[in-house]
């Protein structure tokens, strides 16, 4: 994992908690953090070389989002996620996600079918190019946001955002591969064509099948980690 100095940390116009977060979030998901081991926010200032306060509030947003605990006279800990738990996430995202494209395949208007239109062609010019872990995640968002805006539903939207940061974390590792992440722009795309195209059944079966995909790839990286240990 990259590490970060405060100087660019400072020079960066997203919050140095936010980047914490982020940090933290990554090396539990890798691995670099084990179930059950103490987090020292001491520990974590020095080698990231910044104030604690930033860390304690990662930390707090973190044990919100169920990636870590406070554990009595230890202090906060790495949460266990079981492969059940993460079947369990990947279900329920299938369902919010097939619900998402399913209203914005029925409800799309000329402001999000050109805002989807115009993210296809950027998709296929990545594709034509060498893919980095940066412009995936960069799509991946984007597209997300801008099908969950289509849905006009913003119960559902509430929903998928509150889960977010939750859901991004899985999906952030299912696609660490270079062949997954072509895969899943692949699929992304096509989500996005059958949308624009206002193929309701399609755009839920590719909704489906992508998530089914990041499902595997998720479980494949957590036994390669589990393996590695």
């Amino acid at each position: 994992m990259a590490e970060f100095g405060s100087e660019d940390w400072n020079a960066e116009i997203v919050p140095i908690r936010d980047k914490v977060f982020e940090y933290i979030k990554n090396a539990i998901l890798r691995g670099e953090f084990k179930s059950g081991e103490r987090i020292v926010e001491r520990d974590l200032a020095e080698k990231l070389n910044i104030s604690r306060t930033p860390i304690r509030e990662a930390l707090f947003r973190l044990e919100s989002v169920g990636f870590v605990k406070t554990m009595p006279r230890k202090g906060v800990v790495v949460s266990k996620m079981t492969t059940e738990e993460i079947i369990e996430v990947f279900t329920i995202l299938s369902s919010l996600e097939s619900l998402a494209v399913r209203l914005a395949a029925e409800k799309l208007n000329d402001e999000h079918e050109t805002a989807l239109t115009d993210l296809i062609q950027r998709i296929n010019e990545e594709l034509a190019g060498n893919l980095t872990e940066k412009d995936y995640s960069q799509f991946h968002l984007e597209m997300r946001d801008i099908i969950h805006q289509a849905a006009q539903s913003p119960r559902l939207y509430e929903i998928l955002t509150s889960q977010v940061e939750y859901i991004r974390a899985f999906a952030f590792v299912s696609h660490e591969t270079v062949e997954r992440r072509r895969q899943a722009f692949e699929e992304h795309r096509d989500i996005a064509v059958a949308i624009v195209k206002r193929d309701v059944k399609q755009a839920e079966q590719l909704a489906q099948l992508h998530i089914e995909n990041s499902k595997q790839s998720y479980l494949e990286s957590l036994e390669k980690m589990m393996g590695s240990t």
